[in-house]
């Protein structure tokens, strides 16, 4: 059975930094794109930042610049360090990955989530 698990979240004041970890446990053939995406209370899950295999890297307009996505391919981990953090970037945030079970079969697998909380 695949899991995601996460860590790194917790409590910082604006202006300071939190990374996040996401180690990918279980039986599969292949990762395929990684990702952290957020939800703050009362709003709908929204994608934070993805990198593929091959590293290519997308984000949101609003933590472009702040937030840096990486991965390591050896080790099944996704991170995301997060730096000049805003409280807007308030939220539950969660691990994603797309993944290839078999050559045959793929599917999307989702962390726990991790609270980042940051205050004014």
């Amino acid at each position: 059975q695949v899991q995601l698990v996460e860590s790194g979240g917790g409590l910082v004041q604006a202006g300071g930094s939190l990374r996040l970890s996401c180690a990918a446990s279980g039986s599969f053939f292949r990762i395929n794109a990684m990702g952290w995406y957020r939800q703050a209370p009362g709003k709908q899950r929204e994608l934070v930042a993805a990198i593929t295999g091959g590293g290519s890297t997308n984000y949101a307009d609003s933590v472009k610049g702040r937030f840096t996505i990486s991965r390591d391919n050896a080790k099944n981990t996704v991170s995301l360090q997060m730096n000049s953090l805003k409280p807007e970037d308030t939220a539950v945030y969660y691990c994603n990955a797309l993944i290839d079970i078999s050559s045959a079969f793929r599917r999307d697998y989702w962390g726990q989530g991790t609270q980042v909380t940051v205050s004014s």
